[in-house]
């Protein structure tokens, strides 16, 4: 134990449970400096001493802001990032005038209560809750700043994962009809790639192996590279954009040749949803239609996980719903497994009846 000086201030160093400290006395007085270091010692000789944790100082919207900066920019995908920024607004602005430690399971919940009000859907508000979550174990686990996540004893909100909408072969139809064509390709390549609205917008030809009839991702979600095979109608509609789309890197470009903005994108999908009277469809469930279809034809959950570059065979399970006719020939596979027929008959002899068991197969 001791003091020592740290340009013009004086600092106490100090022992306590087998862990070193360092604390500022936050003066420049010796005498001072040294009335605060033995109070100090007389609170740890009686067990009245607690530690006193940065997150005493910082506030909801300094852990965020770190947060943003030093992991999200860093670690996640653009998307992933830029999701972030938009929740963190909604948790800043609740709470971002707080202390750390003045964040309790009790504001916490009083927060999910008054997000429910505004309209947000309890997916958004799990969202919310996740990444302030992951903040406060950053905060404990790399920048020690607090020791506890009140986050942790908050219960999430209940989210119906069941998705049951896909496109109908009929509603297909009518969707295509009522498009301009180049929605349609969108639609028809989104279809048969199950790529994300993104991943669509951002793909150059540069990603295309048209000899090989390959597509690679570069930059997504989960950080992988992935190669995907395509099939033939993919292919026809990339020969057709071949010719059409000029100079342009983008495989789907604006008229200028510029990335399509995803808001011009969904104004038009959604103005041709409601002309062809399509109920309760977004423009993600093109993702579901691709792992159902591919289920329904008989394609194993396997390889529709990596066809979909899903992180687990249980994600498929949300999205990959069968049609009833789709599980016919599993069912009739019981009809191959022919039963054996036992017949019991009789014949009289001298002693009297005796029986006879006769197997058949039919």
């Amino acid at each position: 134990m001791g003091l020592y000086k740290r340009d013009s201030v004086w600092w106490m160093s100090f022992t306590h449970q087998g862990k070193r400290y360092r604390r500022s006395t936050e003066t420049e007085d010796k005498k001072l400096a040294q009335r605060i270091f033995d109070k100090l010692k007389g609170d740890l000789t009686e067990g009245k001493w607690f530690e006193r944790l940065p997150g005493e100082d910082y506030r909801v919207r300094d852990l965020m802001e770190k947060y943003l900066s030093e992991y999200s920019a860093v670690s996640k995908a653009k998307t992933s990032h830029k999701r972030d920024k938009s929740l963190m607004a909604h948790l800043t602005k609740a709470f971002g005038g707080l202390y750390l430690t003045d964040v309790t399971a009790v504001t916490i919940s009083e927060y999910k209560v008054r997000r429910r009000a505004e309209g947000a859907s309890p997916r958004t508000i799990n969202y919310e809750l996740t990444l302030m979550s992951h903040a406060f174990n950053m905060a404990i686990k790399e920048w020690e700043w607090v020791n506890d996540n009140p986050v942790k004893r908050v219960k999430k909100e209940r989210v119906n994962n069941t998705i049951e909408r896909w496109l109908s072969q009929d509603e297909e139809k009518r969707l295509l009809k009522v498009s301009p064509k180049w929605l349609q390709e969108i639609i028809h390549f989104a279809i048969h790639t199950g790529l994300r609205q993104s991943e669509l917008l951002d793909l150059k030809w540069k990603q295309i192996d048209l000899n090989r009839r390959t597509l690679t991702i570069y930059e997504q979600k989960n950080k992988c590279v992935d190669t995907l095979p395509l099939n033939d109608t993919a292919m026809g509609i990339l020969r057709e954009r071949e010719k059409t789309v000029g100079t342009s890197d983008f495989v789907f470009p604006s008229t200028c040749g510029t990335r399509i903005g995803s808001r011009n994108l969904l104004r038009a999908f959604y103005v041709a949803i409601k002309r062809a009277s399509i109920e309760h469809f977004r423009f993600h469930d093109l993702r579901h239609t691709f792992a159902t279809r591919l289920v329904q034809g008989g394609v194993g959950i396997y390889e529709v996980q990596k066809l979909g570059r899903w992180k687990s065979t249980s994600m498929v399970m949300r999205y990959a719903h069968h049609h009833p006719e789709s599980l016919r020939s599993s069912i009739e596979v019981m009809d191959e497994k022919k039963p054996v027929v036992t017949i019991l008959s009789q014949s009289k002899n001298q002693k009297g009846y005796k029986s006879h068991l006769r197997l058949v197969t039919p």
